[in-house]
């Protein structure tokens, strides 16, 4: 199973930096349901399906002005928690630039983490947060995990991290 998510996740991740594929997104009126059409790379291999996370993602946008973010931290340990248990952590950050700063996605390094990240662009000198959400599930040990997020910043995208020593 595991392995089959870092397939899908390679794929994903070949699509994208090839810059084949194209993914039109349409999304419900005042239902949370979103559709997608994803068509075929030029290679004839047809793209996996979007997850939610994906879908709700802001569309990139190479002529978006640059700008610049500051997070108060990127790493955060949670020390010591239990199996099966929701840990939750607020990454708070800063707009250093001078043009608005659109986030365009966050995702977590594993289904366990789940980043919620603004949807709007916050403004110069605004403040703004990424709420992560652990759950270690039968995970046991020390743990990191990762949220990359991507926005019109330079460098594109940004690591937080968060770490655990997960006990029964």
């Amino acid at each position: 199973m595991e392995s089959q998510k870092l397939n899908t996740i390679l794929i994903i991740a070949c699509i994208a930096i090839t810059g084949y594929n194209t993914v039109l997104l349409t999304s419900g009126s005042s239902s949370s349901t979103n559709t997608s059409a994803v068509s075929s790379t030029t290679s004839g291999v047809p793209t996996p399906p979007m997850n939610m996370e994906q879908q709700n993602a802001v569309p990139a946008d190479p002529n978006r002005p640059l700008t610049s973010m500051a997070f108060a931290q990127e790493l955060h340990d949670f020390g010591d928690i239990k199996q099966e248990t929701t840990n939750k952590y607020v990454f708070e950050f800063t707009n250093t630039g001078v043009e608005p700063l659109v986030i365009e996605n966050a995702t977590g390094s594993c289904g366990c983490t789940v980043p919620n990240y603004p949807k709007e662009p916050i403004m110069p000198g605004q403040k703004g947060q990424i709420e992560v959400e652990y759950k270690p599930g039968q995970q046991e040990g020390p743990q990191q995990k990762t949220v990359t997020v991507t926005a019109n910043t330079e460098p594109r995208q940004t690591l937080l991290k968060i770490k655990a020593n997960v006990t029964k």
